[in-house]
This record gives C-alpha cells, sequence and structure tokens, in this order.
C-alpha cells in the first residue's frame, strides 16, 4: 500500500483537485471542503434534552479536505467528533475546553509521522481549530459525529468574544479566526 508524499504540494490539477472532484466535495463554512458519506438511519433523544430538541440522527460521517493554506475555523458542535487520518500530511487538531486549557492534537499517518496519532477526538461543547502542518500541502481526514452533527448544533466563534474569554491563547484563537473576524480582532 502507497500513501500520498507529505511533501506534495496541493497544487492546481494534483491530488486536491482529483480528491475534491472524486469525493464531490463542497466548501465548508468553516473552511476547507467536504462531503457527507455516513448519516445513521437510527434515532436517538440526548440525555437530558427537553423534549422541543427532538431526536437525533445517532451518528454521522464526512470526509474532511484542508489544502492550498485553507484551515478549519474555531467553531464547536453539540457532539463529540472523531477525527480519521485519511491521505496527504499531518494537521494539527486545536481546542479549548470549558475551563480554557488549549490542548493540540497531531493527526497523520502514525508509522510515517512521529507525534501522529490516526484517530483524535474533539469532545462536545469544545471550541476546536485545525490546519495542515504545512500549510502548502493537503491533508484527506475524516470526521465521525455521535449523536450525528446538525448545521442547528454548529457555531461558529466570534473571535473577540473567544479571545476576550480566554486571553492567554489570543494570539492561536486570532490564527485560526475567519479573515474578517481576524481583522476585527487585530483593530482593538
Amino acid at each position: 500500500m502507497t500513501t500520498a508524499k507529505s511533501t506534495e504540494p496541493a497544487s492546481a490539477g494534483g491530488p486536491v483537485d482529483e480528491l475534491i472532484r472524486r469525493f464531490g466535495l463542497e466548501p465548508h463554512p468553516e473552511g476547507g471542503y467536504y462531503s457527507e458519506t455516513y448519516r445513521s438511519d437510527k434515532l436517538i433523544r440526548r440525555d437530558g434534552a427537553p423534549a422541543t430538541d427532538g431526536p437525533r440522527t445517532a451518528s454521522t460521517a464526512i470526509y474532511f479536505l484542508l489544502a492550498n493554506g485553507a484551515y478549519s475555523a474555531w467553531h464547536r458542535i453539540r457532539s463529540d467528533e472523531l477525527w480519521h487520518f485519511y491521505a496527504g500530511s499531518p494537521i494539527e487538531i486545536h481546542s479549548i475546553d470549558e475551563r480554557g486549557v488549549l490542548s493540540t492534537r497531531k493527526l497523520g499517518h502514525a508509522l510515517d509521522h512521529p507525534g501522529t496519532v490516526f484517530q483524535a477526538v474533539v469532545p462536545a461543547g469544545h471550541w476546536f481549530a485545525a490546519r495542515c502542518c504545512d500549510p502548502s500541502t493537503y491533508a484527506l481526514v475524516g470526521c465521525t459525529v455521535a449523536p450525528g452533527f446538525e448545521f442547528s448544533e454548529f457555531e461558529m466563534a466570534d473571535v473577540n468574544a473567544l479571545a476576550e474569554k480566554y486571553p492567554l491563547h489570543r494570539a492561536i484563537i486570532e490564527l485560526f479566526g475567519k479573515p474578517a473576524m481576524v481583522a476585527a480582532a487585530r483593530k482593538d
């Protein structure tokens, strides 16, 4: 079995275009490209959720591609999200828990890239962002969410508010905000 070389640039006409075409990837609001590959037929209710929340899909999965310097901007969801590495170069996943503790995990081909893991979990409610360790490369990963992902439970971060709440992490928060939000945060 061969794996994509981590030093291969994410150039037009190369593996990035092929992955977008082959898997029908579309732009994601947080950055990068995605395609939903699985949505369970099973419905569940969250423990302790009000009846108005209604049932949720038990689990969902997507392909997610970062390339050409794109990153996954700070966001959070109400479910655990398990990231799986498939191809390309390692990525960093940064998360901030409810106590303000910042953690960084490196996802990659663990046999080829020391210090990486094949899977990493972002617990429900944690703010998180991701990027390729080398922005000139690409990474194809998968994200499995349980209970299943719903855009109604997806929240993009207000960079100013997040940096104010966690001032020790201001630099990294601004690094992964949406460009317009980063410019606004730097004017303060």
